[in-house]
């Protein structure tokens, strides 16, 4: 009899992305040099792993947390299968505490994360003509105008926003990068960044439709969802840029969440603080 995936286990794709493109094809562990990718550059020879444990007999189980941020990003690390198989030993739990482990991730990322663009430096650029060429059928209010006079952190403050904090924390750095992107695009078309901002818009107001339905009190249900809707946003995004035909690699995912927190900052997704 078939047997139901536990939803701590039901990685979204734009994570597991995000976690082989940060991974350098290398075991995150400190001291392990093995490969996650298998010498016919194919065959995935890694484990994703649960920083704090998928289920309550698992190592580093913390009871408080949900599965949401059980199968999120922030708690998954990518290790060989030995590595994995010896910080998930039960036995082995206190000299593999959780504390360890997200150093580690953090240590290991970092070393990739803001080499992400030098190696595909046309990345930003290939996100946003796909994007831009989406036709989003629906007749709702999109409007491209955003004040901006409010902080960064009041907004996410303001939308009860939780799990993807610190992506929005990573990710805000290379807003100098994606406003030089957006002049050069500028020069060149001066409908293309309106277009962009106007799709996230139409996307971001449909994704929040989907949880206010007919309700009166629409902001409550926005802070109650507001990492699903931004989840859900990514998600989206990530499959409009791949399903235009292009060949993109795992590195996608760094384009999606540029342009995905540069949105947010430009209050095309969630609200915009009162």
């Amino acid at each position: 009899m078939a047997t139901t995936k536990s939803k701590a286990r039901d990685y979204r794709p734009a994570h597991v992305k995000r976690l082989f493109a940060l991974s350098g094809n290398q075991c995150a562990a400190p001291d392990c040099t093995r490969a996650i990718i298998a010498k016919d550059e194919k065959s995935v020879i890694a484990k994703i792993c649960h920083i704090e444990a998928a289920s309550y007999d698992g190592p580093r189980w913390n009871q408080s947390m949900t599965d949401d941020q059980r199968r999120h990003f922030d708690n998954l690390i990518l290790m060989c299968d030995e590595c994995h198989t010896i910080i998930d030993n039960k036995d082995n739990e206190a000299e593999y505490p959780k504390e360890l482990l997200v150093g580690w991730k953090k240590q290991h990322e970092g070393k990739l994360l803001y080499g992400a663009f030098d190696r595909q430096p046309s990345l930003l650029n290939m996100v946003i003509s796909q994007l831009t060429e989406v036709d989003f059928d629906d007749n709702e209010e999109s409007s491209t105008g955003a004040s901006q006079s409010f902080q960064i952190d009041d907004k996410i403050e303001y939308n009860s926003i939780k799990r993807n904090k610190t992506l929005i924390d990573e990710f805000k750095i290379f807003n100098g990068k994606l406003n030089s992107l957006y002049q050069t695009l500028e020069q060149e078309s001066s409908f293309k960044i309106e277009r962009l901002h106007r799709n996230i818009k139409r996307l971001y107001i449909k994704t929040k439709g989907k949880y206010i339905l007919d309700s009166d009190d629409r902001m409550s249900i926005i802070q109650a969802h507001a990492d699903d809707i931004l989840e859900d946003i990514e998600e989206e995004l990530l499959k409009l840029a791949e399903d235009g035909g292009e060949t993109f690699s795992d590195d996608i995912s760094f384009g999606i969440s540029v342009v995905m927190v540069d949105a947010f900052m430009r209050c095309k997704i969630l609200e915009e603080p009162v």
